[in-house]
Parts: structure tokens; C-alpha cells; sequence
């Protein structure tokens, strides 16, 4: 376990750890402790659609038709009022600061959705140096499906996905990727996560990882898909050996993997034989049954070559509660196709290599600028207090390590790099809302 430990430590050591940004960066957002939101103005007239996000650089803000089947993107004009004196409200301003369009100016409006589908409002992605954005359409779910071959009995089914590459200049549609009759979860962007100009895309019904590189042309090219196969020659391989009778089912690949790593780690774990053969039997062939039965639930990149994988059951997938349910976390390393660690969703290695190198797990890219402003308590010493405060309250550590590393996975740029959530500025309660902001002495 140790050995796996400092392996998976050195995959987050290896990566290229930027400093946190320079002084004259810091100096800029410094700016913002002298310049905080002090006045709400209420009843804008706002047109009637379905506000998404800002993209990070505060270029454009994202949003969708009420029908959500056209994407419309603003462009902020940012400072439009001002007002002098000491106590500002909303009467004493002009009667244009209420209205939108004084403050965004309407780019374009684009169709993405047909009439049997409709965009997901939770998926985004945004690559901040092409100023490429990620969209996702799909028709409704279909529950009662029969399995065809290759997929998991129990997972729901969607007709068609469609991943759309839109360049956010003006609108155009650069490439796009389908799915059919598969399903990714599109809820809060669980089912894809994007690492630089890599994207992964999570299929649960064919338990699938399809890596997509994007290119500086605006293409979308398969890279590779690990799954059932796990190198680009492993079906040829297995079809020119390997003679498949109909109805035999052979395990994935990944599945070969994550057996072949757990059955050597406890065999490792014991030296004497006769001890080591009763170990197996306890350790690896009694519970061989549910390591079987486990299915890929969520994936994100760790860096360009090593992926995180969530394993649960079929259950858990098609629960909307996954706490109550036993997973399991791997590091899979794609250029070597080997499962490198492995851990119980309470195990404490699993925990303490989360709150030392929780920034490797939160951020999409450590070359992104906005990225390196994120606090986490790996990098903050307010947010680390905070964490230090909710592990001693805890009555079990047990239920503690359960509850930190449910949120793994991280869901791709969930988290805002905003000035006034930079803790080395400003403090805030995040369970009260409208809380004002403190100034960090």
C-alpha cells in the first residue's frame, strides 16, 4: 500500500508545479480589496434566457434560450457608471443602470439544439488561449432500454449526444463529436473534463473513456478510448489469437488491469506461502466477485498521461445518491495502460494525498493563469484552518475521509477564479448566503 502510496505521490510531484502567480499579478488583484460591491440594484431589465457562466478572462458571458436549443453570448462593457459621494444606492443612480444592455452588448445568437433535443445547461468547458467553448445537446433519456452487446445492464440510454466545438469570436461551429444510443452523465459536467487541449468524455453505458485532442484548427480527434481495449492494437491482437465463440464474454481491459493490480498487491503483501495463498483467499478471491461487478463512474486527468477513475457499482450509477454506496478510486497511467494505485473511498492514503496536492486535483490546467488563483488548503493557509476545523468537529474520521473525497473526481471548472473568492484577500462564510466579505488582516 505504501509503495502504491508514493507512486501516486510522485505522478502529482512529477507534473509541473507553477508558483503561485508573481508579485505585480498579486499586486493587481490586491486592487480589489479597495474596490468591493457595495450597492444591489434590483428589477434589471433582463431578457428572458438562461444565464450559464463568464468565462474566466471576463470576455464573454455565457447564456442560453429559454427552450435551450440557442446559445447566446454576450460581451461585458464593464464600467458604464460611476457615482460620487459616500453613500451610494440604487435610487441615486441613473435609471439606464437599470437596464442590461447597458452593461453587456449582444453578440451573436446560435441555433446548437434540433427539435428533439435540447443543451445541457451544465456543460461548458472553455480553453481559455483559443477561446474555444465546449457545448453539449441531447435528446430526453430513455430508461427502458434492452442492452445491446457490450453495454451495462441498468444504465439509462440517450438517443443521440452531440459535443459541440464553438470558437466564441462569433459563433461558429467548428467540429462536432456524436454519441448514440449511449450515455454520459451531462449533470454538473460529471462525464467530461477537459486537461489543456485534451478532453475525456465518460461513457457509462459502454464503460468507455474517449480521449479527444483539440486542435488548434478547430478539429476534434480521437486520440484513443480505454475501455474494452485498452492499446490501439488489443483487438486485432485478441481477433488474430484468440478464437470468441458467440455468447462468450471476455472482461475489458481496464477490468484485466484493475484485477491484475489488486491481485498482486495482496500477493506482495504476504512473503510465507502458505500464509500468502490464505491471504489471497481472503483478500482478493472472496470479494473477486464485487471487483467484477465494479463499473467505471466519473474520470478526470491528473496530467496528460495519468487518468483518476471512480469505480462503484451499477446501482450507484443510477442512484441519485452515490454517498451510500462503496467506491473505489484508481490512477491509471494510458502511455504504460497499468493501474498504478488503488483505494477504498475511506482509506486515508487516499485522503492525505488529497489535502496535500488538492491543487493537482481542482485545476484543468497548471498553465492557465485564472487556475493558479483558485484557493484551496494546499495552497492557503485560511483555507487549510478551515479544513483543520471541519476534521476536528468531525465525530468519526471514518465518515470524515468519506465525505472529502466524494467530490472526487473533481467536475471540471467548477470553481471560480475570482478575486473576491481568493481567500488570501478576503474571508466569507460559503454556507451563508450574501455573506459579507471579510479582509484578510
Amino acid at each position: 500500500m505504501f509503495k502504491s502510496l508514493n507512486v501516486t505521490a510522485r505522478v502529482f510531484e512529477r507534473q509541473i508545479v507553477q508558483p503561485r502567480p508573481s508579485a505585480s499579478v498579486n499586486s493587481v488583484r490586491q486592487f480589489y480589496e479597495n474596490f468591493v460591491p457595495s450597492c444591489t440594484i434590483y428589477d434589471i431589465d433582463c431578457p428572458d434566457i438562461s444565464f450559464r457562466k463568464f468565462t474566466d478572462d471576463g470576455k464573454y458571458l455565457i447564456s442560453f434560450s429559454r427552450n435551450h436549443q440557442e446559445l447566446i453570448v454576450y460581451r461585458p462593457t464593464w464600467l458604464s457608471f460611476s457615482y460620487k459621494g459616500e453613500d451610494c444606492d440604487s435610487d441615486a443612480l441613473s435609471q439606464r443602470a437599470k437596464r442590461f444592455d447597458s452593461f453587456f452588448i449582444h453578440l451573436y445568437t446560435v441555433s446548437l439544439a434540433t427539435s428533439n433535443e435540447f443543451i445541457c445547461k451544465d456543460v461548458f468547458l472553455y480553453l481559455e488561449g483559443l477561446e474555444f467553448g465546449i457545448f453539449a445537446t441531447s435528446t430526453a433519456q430513455t430508461h427502458e432500454v434492452p442492452a445491446t452487446e457490450g453495454a451495462v445492464n441498468g444504465v439509462q440510454c440517450v438517443e443521440k449526444i452531440v459535443f459541440h466545438l464553438v470558437r466564441l469570436e462569433d459563433g461558429f461551429i467548428l467540429d462536432e463529436k456524436v454519441f448514440c444510443n449511449d450515455f454520459v452523465n451531462l449533470t454538473h459536467s460529471m462525464g467530461v473534463f477537459l486537461h489543456e487541449d485534451l478532453l475525456c468524455i465518460m461513457s457509462l453505458r459502454y464503460q468507455a473513456i474517449h480521449i479527444v485532442q483539440i486542435r488548434d484548427s478547430g478539429n476534434l480527434v480521437d486520440v484513443r478510448i480505454v475501455g474494452t481495449f485498452c492499446r490501439e492494437d488489443d483487438e486485432l491482437f485478441i481477433g488474430s489469437h484468440i478464437q470468441v465463440t458467440e455468447g462468450q464474454i471476455f472482461l475489458s481491459g481496464i477490468k484485466q488491469r484493475l484485477l491484475s493490480y489488486i491481485f498482486r498487491k495482496h500477493w506482495s503483501e504476504e512473503t510465507d506461502q502458505t500464509l500468502r495463498i490464505q491471504h489471497l483467499k481472503k483478500k482478493f478471491y472472496f470479494h473477486f466477485q464485487d471487483y467484477i461487478d465494479l463499473i467505471m463512474w466519473k474520470v478526470q486527468f491528473l496530467d496528460r498521461h495519468h487518468l483518476l477513475i471512480k469505480f462503484g457499482s451499477v446501482d450507484g450509477v443510477v442512484s441519485r445518491t452515490t454517498d451510500q454506496h462503496p467506491s473505489f478510486f484508481a490512477v491509471y497511467n494510458m502511455e504504460t495502460t497499468e493501474i498504478i494505485s488503488f483505494f477504498q473511498n475511506s482509506t486515508e492514503e487516499l485522503y492525505y494525498l488529497y489535502e496535500q496536492f488538492c491543487d493537482h486535483f481542482t485545476a484543468s490546467s497548471r498553465s492557465s493563469l485564472h487556475a493558479n488563483f483558485i484557493s484551496s488548503h494546499s495552497n492557503n493557509i485560511y483555507a487549510f484552518d478551515q479544513l483543520c476545523v471541519i476534521k476536528n468537529r468531525a465525530s468519526s474520521f471514518l465518515q470524515f475521509v468519506k465525505k472529502m473525497v466524494t467530490s472526487l473526481p473533481y467536475t471540471c471548472q467548477s470553481q471560480s477564479p475570482s478575486p473576491y473568492f481568493d481567500l488570501s484577500l478576503f474571508r466569507y462564510d460559503e454556507k451563508v448566503g450574501n455573506s459579507p466579505l471579510t479582509q484578510v488582516p
